[in-house]
């Protein structure tokens, strides 16, 4: 699953040439590599990717991958940070937190490393952050959306305590998109009774708590509760449990290869109900996970569609010209931006060192990147002193004629 043969996502830094200088290294710069500038000696700086890229969220993963490589070009080719060339490296988690934590160890050992985009999972995620942070390595990742994350174990006390220094997001959290799926089904949709499933994950449990909150201050009923385990496929029981016990809608709070043979099941079961989700089941793989006519059922994502937005123009186009095999998917052009603030935090690193590269080039970019702010291909980019997204804009979908429609887009108000 990878495109032109580009090199620079399974090479290595080909240390063995290459004299280290500072976090990076000195390259002559042929110009070959994502697009690299003009020639002469260069100082390589690495933006690692960690994300699923086998197994069944390799569609996100894929695309998280792709969108980072494509922002690595970019700089490459505009020269963004004068007399640095930056490439990639990118490791598969396989959506298991152990691999991942694996993951992030290699990517701390590697000096050259100056910013890490990813990973996709909450849980993959938790196991991650301890090692960047006592590395002092930048984490941006396009698709957590797990509070506690930035926001402390106690956020939902009120007690908000950012954990990690080191970790950001460019996708807004579950606080804000389960609130704005419950009310989109209680207010607009006008169900009232909701059965709430969850695959016993980070991502899912965290989603779907949150959801059956606000469902229930909003004046709603939860009809009853269960929980799914990952990569199983015979969810009967819990289908049968969801018709007999009246609900007018179902939420789930996982991913697409669990929620749309969910889907299915519930229909089989004879609820014909609409089925809802968080942005792990917006993706063509929950509608062809099902093979009942899914019509009706429902899912949140983070941020407009990409399509439909002026700022996404050029990443659209130049995804489409660089000619990758798989879709940027959901979370691409969140990858792209957190990609692009990684460099951004490179450029104000070297511009506030009389244009040269420092020695403590990760501490620097570390400090840089809360002061990043740009106009992104999802909208304004930024953090607030949790590491957060300022952006709050999330997006209902619905299927509709056997794919997904975006339904409404609206900026999260409290």
């Amino acid at each position: 699953m990878r495109h032109r043969s580009l090199t620079i996502l399974t090479a290595a830094l080909t240390t063995g040439t290459l004299a280290l200088t500072a976090c990076g290294s000195r390259d002559a710069g042929d110009g070959k590599d994502n697009g690299a500038g003009d020639g002469g000696a260069k100082t390589t700086v690495t933006i690692g990717v960690d994300a699923p890229l086998t197994g069944s969220l390799s569609p996100f993963g894929q695309g998280i991958k792709n969108s980072v490589d494509l922002a690595v070009r970019t700089a490459n080719k505009n020269n963004e940070v004068k007399g640095v060339t930056f490439r990639t490296t990118a490791l598969d988690d396989q959506a298991v937190p152990g691999t991942g934590q694996q993951n992030a160890a290699k990517l701390a050992a590697d000096k050259n490393v100056l910013g890490v985009v990813g990973p996709m999972n909450s849980g993959v995620a938790q196991s991650m952050q301890g090692v960047f942070e006592k590395a002092g390595l930048t984490l941006v990742s396009p698709a957590n959306t797990n509070p506690a994350l930035t926001q402390g174990d106690n956020w939902a006390k009120g007690e908000k305590n950012r954990p990690f220094k080191t970790y950001f997001r460019t996708a807004t959290t579950d606080i804000i998109q389960g609130r704005f799926a419950a009310q989109h089904l209680y207010k607009e949709a006008k169900k009232k009774k909701a059965f709430v499933v969850d695959d016993k994950q980070t991502y899912g449990v965290g989603l779907a708590t949150i959801f059956a909150e606000e469902f229930k201050r909003l004046g709603g009923e939860i009809a009853g509760t269960d929980h799914l385990t990952v990569k199983e496929t015979d969810f009967s029981g819990i289908a049968n449990k969801i018709k007999n016990s009246g609900a007018d809608s179902v939420y789930f709070g996982g991913q697409f290869p669990e929620a749309g043979l969910l889907s299915d099941q519930v229909k089989k079961a004879g609820a014909r109900i609409p089925l809802m989700g968080g942005d792990g089941i917006y993706n063509p793989g929950f509608i062809t996970a099902s093979g009942e006519p899914n019509d009706g059922d429902l899912a949140t994502s983070v941020g407009y569609p990409v399509e439909e937005l002026d700022s996404a123009k050029k990443f659209v186009q130049g995804y489409k010209d660089a000619g990758y095999k798989d879709a940027y998917a959901t979370y691409g052009g969140y990858s792209y931006d957190a990609a692009w603030a990684i460099v951004q935090a490179v450029k104000k690193t070297v511009e506030d060192n009389n244009g040269k590269f420092p020695a403590d080039a990760r501490d620097k970019v570390l400090g840089a990147m809360s002061k990043v702010s740009f106009d992104g291909v999802t909208g304004k980019v930024s953090f607030d002193q949790y590491g957060d997204t300022t952006n709050k804009q999330l997006t209902v979908y619905q299927v509709v004629g056997g794919a997904w429609k975006s339904l409404k887009s609206a900026t999260f108000q409290d």
